[in-house]
């Protein structure tokens, strides 16, 4: 794999697209986040309920939970306003990626709602969503935690995830629609600030791959989410503004 050879968009084959996370983007929900791959965009915030999910209730244990949706104009496409099948794969790709950081026991009887809408889409939107909805999902328990709602965050790790793939027979990280497109085999892998797993989803689109390109992707992957965790950090480490 060569960190040398260009794309279209001038990166190298293991760079990320620039990045940001703009905290309280809106100021009602708890949290929330606007996050940029590129030109990939998605709003994240995160809601507090009131209660549990029925199967919950009287268990102790909280819920978080999460939504995904492309609004009309996030491609050149209208796109309609309903939830799809692919919708609600995504979603709950979101979900179990912050549960997987969060002790539910630490948050009894209690929902957090991460809601993602795609602003702009160019790739890469439902990793953009659980790197943003993590930010959004840290800044409400750390309100929550500043408001005496809870004694500590229940949050016990941070994650981040990324999309790789084999374009023209090289991996490549971070794919933009125009190679995620043409990809000939397309990952996203979600993995936690201490390097763990959480999900690994992966596609030959064409020929099959061998374990050699799997093992390749996944190293790529990693080495772009421990940069996502990175820049995450830097921005959590200053708390949120409180509120009023």
């Amino acid at each position: 794999m060569s960190a040398t050879s260009r794309r279209p968009d001038g990166r190298a084959d293991d760079e990320l697209r620039p990045l940001t996370f703009q905290r309280d983007y809106t100021e009602m929900a708890a949290g929330s986040c606007l996050v940029t791959f590129g030109r990939t965009r998605v709003l994240c915030t995160a809601s507090v309920g009131d209660g549990v999910p029925p199967w919950l209730r009287n268990t102790g244990r909280g819920w978080v939970t999460a939504e995904y949706s492309m609004l009309p104009g996030s491609s050149p496409e209208r796109i309609r306003r309903r939830t799809s099948g692919r919708d609600q794969e995504i979603q709950r790709l979101i979900a179990r990626s912050l549960r997987a950081v969060v002790d539910l026991e630490a948050m009894p009887e209690m929902e957090v709602t991460v809601d993602c809408d795609v602003l702009q889409a160019d790739g890469g939107t439902r990793t953009a969503s659980i790197c943003g909805g993590f930010v959004a999902l840290h800044d409400a328990f750390t309100r929550l935690v500043a408001a005496g709602t809870l004694s500590a965050s229940p949050i016990v790790d941070e994650l981040a995830a990324i999309s790789v793939g084999i374009v023209d027979g090289a991996p490549r990280l971070d794919l933009p629609y125009a190679e995620d497109s043409t990809a000939e085999v397309d990952f996203n892998v979600v993995m936690t600030g201490a390097g763990r797993f959480v999900e690994v989803q992966g596609t030959a689109e064409g020929q099959a791959f061998e374990r050699s390109e799997l093992d390749a992707l996944v190293d790529l992957a990693a080495g772009g989410i421990a940069r996502i965790v990175d820049a995450q950090r830097a921005v959590l480490a200053t708390p949120p503004a409180a509120r009023s």
